[in-house]
């Protein structure tokens, strides 16, 4: 049986960030971690990682790059509205189950 569980986000959602450092702030979610529930959005929760110089990258030095934030700290933004939703499941035309949007009650494609 599969026991993944079913979040509110997908790969190439937009989300806005309801709490933590970047309070309001959107973003396109670039990867999901079902196991752990967090997502990587682009240019978000960004940290400083030192690199060593390897063959790749002879210079080595500081990136800045995303780290994960949960998901309870995500909401959905419609692409109709533009503005953050919650969401919902039902059955859609096929039997399949599709997010909606609790403001609008239109299907979220994704």
């Amino acid at each position: 049986m599969n026991n993944q569980t079913k979040l509110h986000i997908k790969t190439g959602d937009t989300v806005k960030v309801i709490s933590g450092d970047d309070k309001g702030k959107t973003g396109k979610v670039l990867a999901v971690d079902k196991e752990k529930s967090r997502a990587f959005v682009e240019g978000l929760n960004m940290i400083t990682k030192h690199v060593k110089p390897t063959a790749a990258k002879p210079q080595g030095g500081i990136e800045k790059k995303e780290a994960a934030i949960h998901v309870s700290n995500l909401m959905l933004v419609d692409p109709k509205t533009g503005e953050a939703t919650r969401t919902g499941r039902k059955a859609g035309e096929n039997g399949k189950l599709v997010r909606y949007s609790k403001k609008t009650g239109e299907v979220i494609n994704g």
